[in-house]
């Protein structure tokens, strides 16, 4: 990480990226140079966006239904404000650091739907209670040797992965793609985002990537950076990254296993299974159904949930068991929770947030787990989690907990999202009802 004092003083850095998260997990922002960014931050200001960032889907097409943003109300601009503590080389592109913003109104009040806004608010909200929150997360994707331009020109079908057989912790395998996973470790080391290891994962080309644990917020940021970085590197080595869930439905979906502790006074609060464990715990199951379209935000992300494919059906939790929705890790003050819901394409302000908010739920209601789910939970009577995301919608929509938590400003704004998406997707004709009734139906 740098500080301002030490941009000032290396003059080899001559570009800054101002960015913040938008609804879908990506950095938008705008790159100064130097001596503009230091002349806007001296003067307390940042940079402005059009506040259509957040009313946009995919496609950045402005979308109606949203509070904050519309054509009635002229899509003006809101300010990306630097959190300088975020500021960082970022040595895979030349001459460049990156700052991650909060985004707020004229007045400096927060938008409060901005996903980093909505993690800043539960991770306060846990400092009042005492807590501080350790999240990580572990994110899977495929290489593929198309670069993005040629996977496009092939409408992202039949590409190719790196490695043509399941490369699970496979040394051999993952060789072949060494010389592009050192880069990305390295880089992100560079960036000042601790590598822990890399390795090959469950299917042809996909493979994984993990980090130190941090603070929530802190993490949040070191994951969409690591997650833009992946690609950018990828793109200047002429091949792709994708993180969706489910790139194609013969493949074993993308995961993002989430782990998440409380602490307190320098201390974890979940030793020993503590009461705080367990009402945590208690809460993410309790409320997951209700808080799906934070954990899976996209019509494909449910594609990923199927029975024995190392994504969770259920609201299950076990000690280390991998069929399970929540998985226990650790002892003693490494006692986590691993929650295995989430996939590659989730937002990580968003889900974060959502299962502190859960876990914290969990602690003012002195809720309880039930006991250890032992064996196949895929095969189990356990609650399951949403099947599509019109269920997802569903959940959301008849709760009281995100209201309660969140506020029903950004509870509205996310399923606007949720159901601008259904609504899309509802409209489009797929290659597998071509492939079924084009000749036969």
């Amino acid at each position: 990480m740098l500080t301002v004092d030490e941009l000032r003083a290396d003059e080899s850095i001559d570009t800054v990226i101002m960015a913040f998260t938008d609804m879908q997990g990506r950095l938008l922002g705008k790159r100064l140079h130097r001596d503009f960014f230091f002349e806007q931050i001296d003067h307390g200001h940042g940079t402005e966006g059009c506040n259509y960032l957040l009313a946009l889907d995919m496609e950045m097409d402005p979308v109606a239904g949203y509070e904050i943003a519309s054509w009635e109300r002229g899509y003006g601009d809101f300010e990306l404000v630097p959190d300088l503590e975020t500021l960082r080389r970022i040595p895979w592109l030349e001459a460049t650091s990156m700052v991650q913003c909060d985004v707020a109104w004229a007045d400096g009040s927060p938008v409060r739907p901005s996903p980093r806004q909505v993690l800043r608010a539960q991770v306060e909200r846990a400092a009042a209670l005492g807590y501080e929150a350790m999240f990580a997360s572990e994110l899977e994707f495929y290489l593929l040797r198309e670069s993005y331009g040629e996977a496009h020109a092939k409408r992202y079908v039949d590409l190719t992965p790196s490695v043509p057989y399941i490369l699970d912790y496979h040394i051999l395998a993952s060789t072949y793609d060494e010389p592009l996973l050192r880069q990305i470790r390295n880089g992100m080391h560079g960036a000042g985002i601790p590598v822990e290891t890399s390795k090959g994962e469950a299917w042809p080309g996909q493979q994984e990537i993990n980090f130190r644990y941090a603070g929530a917020l802190a993490m949040a940021d070191n994951h969409v950076v690591y997650k833009n970085g992946a690609k950018e590197i990828a793109h200047l080595n002429g091949c792709s990254i994708t993180f969706m869930a489910k790139p194609d439905h013969t493949w074993i979906g993308s995961s993002c296993h989430i782990h998440s502790s409380l602490w307190r006074g320098g201390e974890s609060a979940f030793a020993g299974e503590s009461d705080v464990f367990r009402a945590y715990l208690a809460g993410q199951i309790a409320c997951a159904r209700e808080l799906a379209i934070f954990f899976a935000p996209n019509v494909n992300s449910y594609k990923r949930y199927a029975a024995e494919s190392w994504a969770p059906t259920t609201l299950a939790w076990g000690r280390d068991n991998r069929t399970c929705g929540f998985r226990i890790l650790g002892s003693g003050s490494a006692l986590r929770i691993e929650t295995r819901i989430p996939g590659g394409d989730v937002n990580p302000y968003l889900a974060f947030a959502a299962l502190l908010a859960a876990g914290l739920h969990g602690i003012e209601n002195s809720l309880e787990p039930g006991p250890p789910l032992e064996g196949n939970a895929y095969a189990s009577s356990a609650d399951r989690f949403p099947s599509t995301l019109r269920d997802a919608i569903a959940a959301l929509e008849n709760g009281t907990m995100a209201r309660a938590a969140f506020g029903d400003d950004v509870v509205d704004h996310y399923l606007n999202y949720a159901r601008t998406e259904q609504a899309l997707f509802d409209r489009v004709v797929t290659n597998w009802e071509r492939e079924r009734l084009y000749e036969r139906g």
